[in-house]
């Protein structure tokens, strides 16, 4: 069908406001849990790169003078909460310190998390119990925190992190596969109700990345080149291909896009 005269001027009009500006981070504050180490980590300084200054939570302190050192090389002001995210009013705590330090908050990045292997039948309540207090309720928390803030200024980025147990069963890992399922629903059910406060909640399924938490995989044989036989790009990824999604669901390119969960695995899931 040929489009009229009007609908090609309102296109050519609307291609125009597109700037790589949208991609800019310049002004933001953004929170990340889990931000010392692996993956975290990167997320912080790929966040830092494009203009944000951070808050890193974490429960413990490794890691950290190489984050700092990583974000203030960027020019990005970086500073630490130590909290244990399971614990009773610390999501409001982490809010609040984070617009104490910066003056507001933009974007929350939901990353730290934990995961026990063991076979389904060894499994114990302990195992499931504290999985899911860090990979899932501390999710829904700190969403809630930052969205009553998102909420009152009309704006703001939550970014989950789930897994390809978002979408499989997975082998060893009952509690982990239940919350990363959890995450992918937590993302959708938030971001039907916050579009209507102009916030974005998405979430990033990593694929298989060389972290220390996918170590033992990697040095087992057998379900390493069982994995590798299913990814697409033929290798593990590399952190800092992670990297890029993450500024982008940061920054007003993304704005229409809402309760995605999107697979950064070299084309695991497509075999």
């Amino acid at each position: 069908m040929a489009q009229s005269s009007e609908e090609i001027k309102h296109n050519a009009e609307s291609l125009k406001k597109f700037s790589m500006d949208w991609f800019s981070l310049k002004g933001k504050v953004a929170i990340v849990t889990g931000g010392n180490t692996g993956l975290g980590q990167g997320y912080a300084v790929a966040l830092a790169e494009a203009g944000a200054d951070i808050l890193v939570v974490n429960h413990g302190t490794q890691g950290r003078e190489e984050t700092k050192q990583l974000i203030e090389e960027k020019n990005q002001r970086v500073e630490f909460f130590q909290a244990d995210l399971t614990e009773a009013g610390v999501a409001e705590k982490v809010v609040a310190k984070a617009i104490e330090l910066f003056g507001h908050l933009d974007i929350l990045v939901n990353n730290a998390g934990m995961i026990k292997r063991n076979p389904l039948l060894e499994s114990t309540e302990k195992d499931w119990d504290s999985v899911i207090a860090i990979n899932l309720s501390a999710v829904y928390k700190l969403s809630l925190a930052a969205s009553r803030e998102f909420a009152k200024q009309k704006s703001g980025k939550i970014i989950n992190i789930g897994s390809m147990l978002s979408f499989q069963g997975g082998k060893f890992i009952p509690s982990y596969t239940a919350a990363k399922h959890g995450v992918a629903g937590l993302t959708k059910a938030f971001a039907s109700e916050m579009a209507a406060y102009n916030v974005q909640v998405n979430a990033i399924a990593p694929g298989y990345i060389k972290t220390a938490n996918t170590a033992p995989i990697r040095a087992d044989k057998s379900r390493n080149d069982e994995i590798l036989g299913r990814i697409a790009a033929g290798h593990w990824g590399e952190p800092y291909e992670l990297m890029g999604i993450a500024v982008y669901l940061a920054s007003n390119a993304s704005n229409y896009i809402n309760g995605a969960v999107i697979p950064v695995d070299g084309g695991y899931l497509v075999r």
